[in-house]
């Protein structure tokens, strides 16, 4: 089920309304058989997968934390092979196969390694990554295992994060299960803003900006690098309005029900380095990353110093590109975060002595222009249809001086070959300064204290442009978001 979908609209009020006019004692079994259901709506068998890993790591976390210091170790790792390898089988087999067909047919074996047909399950990256902080925070003794084993599979299961994230940890949500809930004006306003933005977000900006970089993506040999470039930077706001209005949507839906998920985005196009980009986008995830995976190997390499630290971030990118898909350009694309990061932590004390000397406003223009303009350059070999369209882009950017020198001579767009420059490009772009004065508003002042202390005429103004925004300017053909397919 798609949160832009007229299905979403009924479930949503239905399962809250239910949610609460039920007994405290019955409400986690209505949350997980509405999950279970949200879940199903996409391919039913594909439940029994979650259930499979749900019920080894209920099972786990118990023996974890029964088990003496030795036999902990060995039930995680149980634990962890479970899970890694149902997310290995379902997303990453083919590519596997696919590499080691090439190598057999290069060295002109006959041998060829079978290709399985299956949908990847989806949000399948996101819920094994949960379920693994689970059992890795009771192997650590920060978390105690839950006994209840309904609650835990609602940990998992809890349909406003279930296929997209964020990526909790049992620490925020587990204890909220088991915590009675209260409908309150407070919870239900500020969670309905959160919907409503984030549908504005998805249907409005993301959907709309859609048709313009499909169009770019899907034929880049029949586009000038300008307009590649152009798309480039649509998609760049497309995915981040994409993604974020997800998530404000799950955390809305999460908050009215009085639940309290952990914030994915923090302006992100406003950091002034790479690193700092991470820690602004995709939060739960590039936090999880860092728990348990970049700490633990640079703990695990302390004695060769600043070479551990960037061996764990080229270690650490290279698996989040991978994470995101099974591909050599999710490859690239993780790596080229990871050289970035690197480059950033070796020049650090270098680059502050150089450019400490300009303007502060200048630096920091700067900084975040290049940051961004990298980010962008990166989601090249995340969008691209296949590592080959990646590169093809990629050639076609250096073309740009040309085209420049094109416009000046001539005072011709044709170049940039659109049916329509301004039809298809103008809007995108009006939708793009839109949210850059949203995110300014947002950068400098609290908008959720804001809107509460507003005139109620005021706030509602606000409200019927937003509706009218989805009614008007939103494109429903129910586009999955991106990130399910991860």
């Amino acid at each position: 089920m798609l949160f832009n979908s007229i299905d979403f609209l009924l479930f949503f009020p239905i399962v809250t309304i239910v949610y609460f006019l039920l007994p405290h004692k019955y409400r986690w079994i209505h949350l997980l058989a509405a999950s279970c259901f949200f879940y199903m709506c996409f391919i039913p068998v594909y439940i029994f997968i979650l259930f499979f890993t749900i019920l080894i790591d209920y099972i786990a976390g118990i023996m974890i934390e029964n088990a003496t210091n030795e036999k902990k170790r060995w039930f995680l790792i149980m634990s962890v092979i479970a899970n890694v390898g149902v997310l290995a089988f379902f997303k990453y087999y083919n590519f596997f196969a696919e590499n080691i067909n090439e190598l057999l047919h290069v060295s002109r074996s006959s041998a060829a390694v079978p290709l399985l047909k299956f949908i990847l399950p989806i949000g399948l990256s996101f819920h094994t990554f949960q379920a693994m902080s689970y059992t890795i925070e009771v192997y650590r003794g920060k978390q105690k295992a839950e006994r209840h084993f309904g609650i835990y599979a609602l940990y998992v299961m809890f349909y406003p994060q279930l296929v997209a994230g964020p990526i909790e940890r049992p620490q925020n949500v587990l204890h909220q299960f088991h915590e009675r809930h209260y409908l309150t004006y407070d919870n239900l306003a500020s969670g309905m803003r959160l919907i409503l933005w984030g549908m504005v977000k998805k249907v409005v900006i993301a959907d709309r900006l859609a048709i313009t970089t499909d169009m770019i993506f899907n034929n880049p040999s029949s586009y000038s690098g300008t307009a590649l470039a152009l798309g480039i930077f649509l998609f760049a706001f497309q995915i981040f309005c994409d993604f974020s209005g997800y998530s404000d949507i799950a955390l809305g839906s999460a908050r009215v029900m009085g639940f309290e998920l952990m914030v994915n985005f923090r302006i992100p196009f406003t950091s002034k380095s790479i690193s700092e980009f991470w820690r602004r986008w995709h939060i739960s995830l590039s936090s999880w990353f860092n728990d348990y995976l970049f700490n633990p190997v640079v703990n695990a390499w302390r004695n060769m110093g600043n070479k551990a630290i960037v061996m764990g971030l080229l270690l650490t990118f290279m698996l989040s590109g991978v994470w995101h898909g099974a591909g050599w350009k999710f490859v690239i694309y993780g790596l080229l975060h990871g050289i970035a990061v690197s480059y950033e932590f070796l020049t650090k004390k270098k680059r502050k002595k150089i450019f400490g000397k300009l303007p502060v406003l200048l630096n920091e223009t700067l900084s975040i222009i290049f940051t961004f303009s990298f980010v962008a350059f990166s989601w090249i070999f995340f969008r691209a249809n296949n590592f080959a369209d990646a590169m093809l882009i990629v050639r076609k950017l250096g073309s740009i001086p040309g085209e420049i020198v094109h416009v000046m001579t001539t005072r011709k767009l044709d170049f940039l070959r659109l049916p329509s420059l301004y039809l298809f490009v103008a809007p995108c772009l009006a939708l793009v300064l839109f949210l850059k004065i949203a995110h300014k508003l947002q950068s400098r002042f609290n908008l959720e204290n804001t809107f509460r202390n507003k005139p109620p005429v005021l706030r509602w103004a606000i409200y019927y442009a937003g509706f009218l925004a989805l009614i008007y300017l939103g494109v429903y053909e129910e586009h999955q978001f991106i990130y399910f397919q991860f």
